[in-house]
């Protein structure tokens, strides 16, 4: 029966790629075998990544769609195929109506191993600069016993005797089509040719086995929440001491406690008394770089802007840096005592704004307090 990637990965079989990218990515970060090593979650994780690699794959989800499994014995599902059991495929099928059935011949136990993904978690004074990190790793490696080979020292896999080593069997039948040759995976070898008799006691006949190493990786400055670093070859060995896949480290990077990221501008808020706005001061603020004295001009309006150029991120692949933008918020006294009402008073009569008049704004009267956004009246 072939197995239902959709149901592995929780998506309708009508979905997009972008949603089976996002629907993979969910469950591998769950599962993945450096977050989660409960071995069911490990059994979970091969099946979901199985998965991603057979909907990510046009031809591939073409064989699902019409009732089929890639991933099976033959390339094309066998038993699932839609056109009944004893076809593998459109090969098989050209071969029973034309009197094919010429060999294919074995396949190798050799094949390359999966990608691996995962996740590292940066500050942005990192991410903005770069990093230098050590990761730990835990992925399929080769069998150091059987040196990838899954026979056990001193032995090696035999020739199988049901398909005396073509790796396929071929059966005859006959309908009103006349006499039908198909060909299908030898179900003892798997289609290899070989059987291991005496697998590895490691390894277990797989040629590779879970191991954990560290890895050095370089962050290059620049990088973004959610992009992947590739590091090549160093991702799981495949089947029978198969070239490994690649290793993605996804970047995740921690919220800053001042500063937020838009592409490679950062912002921050700095919050001013309504006195600091109106004479002008200084405030010192730690950006990347260091400790910066920002200087807040006289009259300085709430909601303006003082931008530090090259101050923010360095761009990825290219020279420069983005900017900071320093949001001013003036902040209004909500308790006063009795003398700072006074005195606060005493400067609202001085500028003759105890009771400033709210005019309508008409075609041919003034605007009065109101006026269109963007547009400011001086003093």
């Amino acid at each position: 029966m072939a197995v239902d990637y959709y149901a592995v990965l929780g998506v309708r079989r009508e979905a997009s790629n972008d949603e089976i990218k996002r629907a993979y990515r969910k469950l591998a970060r769950e599962l993945h075998p450096d977050v989660n090593p409960d071995p069911d979650a490990q059994q979970r994780f091969r099946g979901v990544t199985a998965a991603y690699e057979v909907l990510s794959d046009p031809e591939k989800r073409q064989i699902v769609d019409l009732g089929g499994d890639p991933l099976a014995p033959g390339g094309s599902g066998g038993g699932g195929s839609p056109f009944g059991a004893g076809f593998g495929g459109l090969g098989d099928i050209m071969d029973a109506f034309f009197g094919g059935g010429s060999s294919r011949g074995p396949r190798s136990r050799v094949r390359r191993g999966n990608d691996a993904l995962l996740r590292i978690e940066l500050d942005l004074s990192e991410t903005a600069f770069g990093a230098t990190r050590e990761i730990t790793v835990d992925t399929a490696a080769v069998c150091s016993t059987c040196t990838g080979a899954g026979a056990a020292p001193g032995t090696h896999p035999s020739t199988c005797g049901t398909c005396g080593g073509r790796g396929e069997v071929q059966q005859v039948t006959r309908s009103f089509l006349g006499q039908m040759v198909t060909s299908r995976p030898c179900p003892r070898c798997s289609g290899t040719g070989t059987v291991i008799e005496h697998p590895c006691r490691d390894c277990g006949g797989d040629g590779r086995v879970r191991k954990r190493r560290t890895l050095t990786v370089k962050i290059p400055s620049g990088v973004e929440d959610g992009m992947r670093i590739r590091l090549s070859g160093e991702g799981e060995v495949g089947p029978g001491g198969g070239p490994p896949g690649d290793l993605y480290v996804e970047v995740s990077e921690k919220q800053h406690p001042v500063f937020t990221r838009e592409g490679d501008d950062l912002h921050c808020e700095l919050p001013l008394p309504m006195t600091s706005a109106a004479l002008g001061t200084s405030a010192t603020l730690e950006t990347l770089d260091g400790t910066e004295t920002i200087a807040v001009k006289p009259g300085t309006q709430p909601g303006e802007v003082i931008k530090l150029a090259g101050r923010g991120v360095p761009h990825l692949r290219a020279a420069g840096r983005g900017h900071l933008h320093i949001h001013i918020n003036v902040e209004t006294p909500t308790k006063l005592d009795g003398e700072q009402e006074r005195l606060l008073r005493e400067l609202a009569k001085l500028r003759d704004e105890e009771a400033p008049a709210v005019v309508g704004g008409s075609a041919g009267g003034a605007a009065g307090l109101f006026r269109r956004r963007g547009t400011r009246r001086g003093r």
